[in-house]
């Protein structure tokens, strides 16, 4: 194993005029920059983990694929019913100009520069890491919200989950004074899972809660993390999200429904209470994400959870 990702890494190297290699920080987990494709990929154990897309996308840039620790991916892109929904994003409303939907009228993140950034140890190890400076911009070209964003992600092994941390600092750009934020009661970062879980997928969270029926299938509930049972290829798999405690308004608001598709998204309860970003403050925001390889069980989760709450004290900006 050792001589063949040896020799995936040289030919990384010999191959810069095509790609960055971003970094190669571990024996088995390797980092790509695609420049020309405008895709970062991460690999471990010779097996794609995340593929994320920063160019080519005309609103906003995205996690395109995530895969448990066997390498089955749970996210839908761009589905025929919601071509908006793009597998993992993250929008929201700012303005009055809606940076969600892709439709006239809307915003785009354009994303200016995406780079690796040094590993961070945890108490696992490090992660592969990398950044993306995005520019919020209405229809006409006004720039409303910079954002740093930031996406970790450790494990991807069959004794560990697959992990990803999503940072974003959310910041003014010059000469704005204030923004304000707001959106629709399922902004934030969202995931929209493969066709197989339609229907059939099951929510749990931190605190079992059954929460408050929105509308139809469509729940919100108030918990400090949500997790989905479903199937890839008649195999079980869990995937879950957590909120970080230093977040604003923690715990999080999540949105969560399995009809007519299943969906689950960390919200900031924008809609019932908008929010003013002023003056030089950013606003941080820190989501995990986690995949499992079979059922995991509410115990199991929070585990992994305070053990994830851990390892980010040393991510700290």
């Amino acid at each position: 194993m050792k001589d063949s990702l040896a020799a995936l890494c040289s030919l990384a190297i010999l191959s810069a005029a095509g790609f960055n290699l971003a970094s190669c920080s571990t024996a088995t987990s390797v980092l790509f920059v695609f420049p020309d494709s405008g895709l970062a990929e991460v690999r471990m154990n010779e097996r794609e983990i995340l593929q994320y897309r920063f160019a080519g996308v005309p609103f906003k840039p995205y996690v395109k694929e995530l895969r448990t620790p066997s390498g089955l991916n749970v996210l839908l892109d761009s589905p025929d019913d919601h071509k908006h929904h793009h597998a993992l994003m993250f929008a929201l409303g700012v303005e009055g100009t809606d940076f969600w939907s892709e439709t006239p009228g809307c915003g785009s993140q354009v994303s200016q520069k995406v780079e690796s950034c040094p590993a961070k140890a945890g108490g696992d190890g490090s992660a592969l890491a990398f950044t993306d400076s995005l520019s919020w911009e209405q229809p006409d070209g006004a720039k409303v919200l910079r954002e740093e964003r930031t996406i970790r992600v450790r494990g991807g092994r069959d004794d560990l989950p697959t992990l990803l941390t999503w940072e974003s600092r959310l910041t003014l750009p010059q000469g704005r004074a204030e923004a304000r934020i707001t959106g629709a009661h399922y902004f934030g970062l969202g995931m929209r899972f493969i066709r197989e879980m339609d229907g059939k997928a099951t929510f749990l969270n931190a605190d079992n809660r059954a929460g408050v029926v929105y509308t139809g299938d469509e729940r919100l509930t108030f918990s400090r993390w949500c997790a989905i049972h479903g199937t890839v290829g008649g195999k079980p798999v869990t995937a879950a999200m957590f909120d970080h405690p230093a977040n604003l308004r923690h715990p999080a608001r999540w949105f969560t429904m399995a009809l007519p598709f299943a969906y689950l998204a960390a919200t900031l309860d924008l809609d019932a209470r908008p929010y003013v970003l002023r003056g030089a403050a950013p606003l941080d925001l820190r989501y995990g994400v986690a995949l499992w390889d079979g059922h995991a069980e509410a115990a199991k989760i929070e585990t992994a959870y305070q053990r994830w709450v851990e390892i980010e004290k040393s991510a700290k900006k």
